[in-house]
């Protein structure tokens, strides 16, 4: 399901596609708004997201086999919510 996909569905619960569109954005906006913060976005019944900081560590270069150093960086991690996991 791609964003338009989500939109099409939010609308046939609300009155336009318009307003579905705004809700999806000001959401969405809401959550990368808290990531941004390294606030945890925990949505009851579906899941959390949360940045979760990687250290450096060492690392190989497949081409050349070369040893190469891989610097720290943030990644956003998703923890789906018991009930979501029950639907698979």
């Amino acid at each position: 399901m791609n964003k338009g996909q989500l939109i099409e569905e939010i609308a046939q619960k609300t009155s336009t596609k318009k307003e579905a569109q705004v809700i999806l954005e000001t959401t969405l906006e809401a959550i990368k708004n808290s990531l941004k913060e390294n606030e945890p976005v925990a949505i009851a019944g579906f899941g959390t997201f949360k940045v979760k900081e990687k250290k450096a560590r060492t690392g190989r270069n497949p081409k050349t086999g070369e040893t190469i150093q891989i610097p720290a960086k943030k990644t956003i991690v998703f923890k789906p919510a018991k009930d979501l996991k029950e639907l698979l």
